[in-house]
């Protein structure tokens, strides 16, 4: 049985690494501070830190303390049975043998260090291994329960390390790609405008000249078909033009107090003869005391007629379309939301359909909901969009409100 003052050296050591595991993204000065205090309060001759590289099928080191550069430097440890028996016992394993046991890698080398005895220590992480502790004496000795317990606990502080250390790196990864999306965004943006400017002139001309000369050319004629070909195209190409003006456009439009309601209901009563031409159903589902905030309500009907229009092709002809509106009080904020019954979002594009120039349409910019997202966006609010279980998409605006909760309750129907 260890003594008091044992065990209170066991606890400080213990208390002084989960502080350090708590407060450090750096998983390096986490274990190279585990590797010098187990082997000082194990009075060892050294510790070293291997993590496993299953890919390589071998043990890197991580970090070493007592031991010389000479030893340590000898090379990753890829003696399979030593990685086998870590997953077939995952406990510590005490080796005593130094010079005849097949599990050291390197026997003659450590008994010039003077090992006599080692002890692997396997990390742990959600049942899997990531790496060993291997900790060297310099004679046999016995361990003690209340040692391996402390050791294992040590252990589990190592895997919250890694783990600490791997989520900062995919943290830190994750905002390196959103630096560079956001640099590569802004000079498109820059180059758009420019392109856009450029164009716009002869692109009016060539629509000019060619309306003029279709008036003049025989209706039913090879070269009146060709001028509409040209006519046509060309107001595809404007309406790029457009589009990407408005996605390169710093928004700067003044926003003034406005109810959602009101945007969407005028928004409907637009396209009321496309959805009649294509026998689509609306369906509403509108808060009746629901607060005015703060919009650019040119912006949010421009927001709320892509997502309408996406929702029709979705639809092609005979389905329904459901536009409703609440107040999150617990968020703060006004949801707008428009449900199709479409062919719903394919998985592969669920994650990239707010991407600029990404589409799925055969003649679509991939400008649509971009601009609409950033437009959201500037309005401090988020847009999402979901697969419902039953088919079909739904599109979620969420704006926050900038006044207190709504004065009373109901919905506004048909």
């Amino acid at each position: 049985m260890l003594s008091p003052l044992r065990v209170q050296g066991f606890y400080d050591v213990f208390r002084e690494i989960i502080a350090l595991v708590h407060s450090s993204t750096d998983v390096r000065e986490v274990l190279e501070l585990v590797v010098s205090k187990v082997t000082q309060i194990l009075g060892a001759k050294g510790t070293m830190f291997r993590s496993l590289d299953l890919e390589k099928g071998q043990l890197e080191l991580c970090a070493a303390y007592g031991l010389s550069d000479h030893y340590v430097s000898k090379g990753p440890v890829s003696n399979m049975r030593v990685i086998e028996e870590m997953y077939r016992e995952n406990r510590p394993v005490i080796i005593d043998d130094i010079l005849n046991d097949p599990r050291v890698q390197y026997p003659e080398e450590a008994w010039e260090e003077g090992i006599r005895m080692m002890l692997n220590l396997p990390i742990t992480l959600r049942k899997d291994i990531i790496g060993v502790i291997r900790i060297c004496f310099a004679e046999k000795r016995i361990f003690p329960e209340e040692e391996l317990d402390f050791l294992s606990s040590v252990a589990q502080e190592c895997a919250c390390a890694v783990e600490r250390a791997w989520l900062f790196e995919e943290l830190q990864c994750r905002y390196d790609q959103l630096a560079t999306r956001t640099d590569k965004l802004t000079a498109l943006g820059r180059m758009a405008a420019g392109i856009a400017h450029e164009i716009n002139n002869p692109l009016s001309g060539i629509l000019l000249f060619s309306t003029s000369l279709r008036e003049k050319a025989d209706p039913g004629g090879t070269v009146g078909e060709g001028l509409d070909i040209i006519i046509e195209e060309t107001v595809r190409c404007r309406e790029i033009i457009k589009d990407l003006l408005e996605f390169s456009r710093e928004k700067t439009h003044q926003q003034t107090m406005a109810n959602l309601n009101t945007i969407i209901q005028k928004t409907l009563s637009l396209l009321d003869n496309m959805f009649r031409g294509n026998r689509i159903e609306i369906t509403k589902d509108l808060f009746s005391d629901l607060p005015e905030c703060l919009l650019n309500q040119n912006q949010i009907q421009q927001v709320f007629t892509n997502l309408l229009l996406n929702s029709t092709e979705a639809i092609g002809r005979d389905g329904t379309i459901k536009v409703s509106s609440r107040f999150d009080l617990d968020r703060m904020c006004i949801v707008g939301e428009v449900e199709d019954t479409g062919s719903g979002i394919s998985e592969d594009d669920l994650g990239r359909i707010f991407e600029p120039f990404y589409t799925t349409k055969p003649q679509g910019t991939g400008l649509g909901l971009a601009v609409s997202y950033g437009i959201v966006k500037n309005h401090q609010g988020t847009l999402k969009a979901f697969n419902n279980p039953g088919g079909g998409a739904r599109f979620v605006v969420e704006i926050p409100a900038v006044i207190g909760s709504p004065t009373g309750h109901g919905c506004l129907e048909n």
